[in-house]
């Protein structure tokens, strides 16, 4: 690749690198993981053809390329940002940053807790809905900031328009009737759900990307997807139709309760929902920061981003989740 299409993402990490020379530093700086920022210098080194850096276990220093770079690496990313802010792409840092977290109860509201902590003058307002693609839309319209979701369910061409940071693997899990045969289970396999019909979001033009994630771990294994239900707005409504219906639902462990109903854990394999903060590319806000700071902070606690074993996982999605 010619160094003129240099992602000015990799420009940014190289220049943290560049001023903290130190990795773990830089990477606390840009929030993200430690291992992301070194894939990206390496990356970024391959395309200009050029060793960056000088690392040992002792300390990190600047080659001399690296030094060559960085007065250019300042000017590309002051122009960049000049430019967003010209288009009205920047951000005001003082205005609200709307936030969908897809559903009260989940991961994504301890992610947004924490972050109002780090920037408790920011007002991050969220909301509640449903689905990463249903978002994007509004995302790119100017009409929402950041959500929640599985990256790579969305379509390539809305994806180049949007940034996203690995955030969790969420295990999945199964919603039964308490009345049904495997709720006395505490784990169900996915074998024992061959020949159900099983409530994914189907038809839902929200979450085309949940229904995606289902019919790839269900493929092969006797498992049928149920038809669209009324599309429910609310969470009683969703309750109500669910009930009607009687069918169990996909869902992940984290899912809020429902009435008669038992949620387990989905065993042989492990099956793993990822989840991205996803924002629109170019958008600069310190509400943006405090959330992928906390969504990193959070992460390294609870091993968010650490898959269990035999976990299960579309290789599109693992390439996403690992970053380029």
């Amino acid at each position: 690749m010619p160094a003129a299409a240099v992602d000015p993402r990799l420009l940014r990490s190289f220049l943290a690198v560049a001023e903290e020379l130190h990795f773990t530093r830089a990477a606390a700086r840009l929030y993200v993981a430690q291992q992301a920022l070194s894939r990206d210098i390496r990356r970024l080194e391959r395309e200009l053809g050029a060793e960056l850096f000088v690392r040992t276990t002792r300390q990190v220093a600047l080659t001399p390329d690296g030094a060559r770079l960085l007065p250019h690496a300042r000017r590309v990313l002051d122009a960049h940002s000049a430019l967003l802010t010209a288009f009205g792409r920047g951000g005001d840092p003082e205005r609200p940053l709307l936030v969908d977290v897809n559903s009260p109860g989940l991961f994504g509201i301890r992610v947004l807790d924490r972050a109002r902590e780090l920037v408790p003058d920011i007002e991050l307002m969220a909301r509640y809905e449903s689905g990463l693609t249903g978002a994007a839309a509004e995302m790119l319209a100017g009409h929402l900031d950041a959500s929640f979701g599985r990256f790579a369910g969305l379509d390539p061409a809305v994806r180049a328009r949007l940034d996203q940071q690995p955030v969790r693997y969420e295990r999945m899990a199964i919603v039964l009737p308490e009345g049904h045969p495997l709720a006395a289970l505490p784990e169900v396999p996915l074998s024992a759900l061959t020949g159900e019909t099983v409530y994914a979001g189907a038809g839902n033009p929200r979450t085309p990307e949940w229904t995606d994630l289902a019919r790839r771990l269900f493929e092969d294994r006797g498992i049928r997807i149920a038809p669209p239900a009324p599309l429910a707005v609310g969470v009683e409504e969703f309750q109500r139709i669910m009930a009607k219906k009687g069918n169990p639902i996909l869902a992940v462990v984290d899912f809020p309760p429902m009435p008669r109903t038992v949620l387990r854990p989905l065993v042989d394999p492990v099956p793993l929902s990822p989840v991205s903060l996803v924002w629109r590319k170019g958008l600069t806000h310190p509400g943006i920061d405090a959330l992928r700071r906390a969504a990193v902070e959070l992460g390294e606690a609870g091993g968010w981003l650490r898959p269990p074993d035999g976990g299960w996982i579309p290789a599109g999605d693992a390439l996403v989740m690992n970053g380029p």
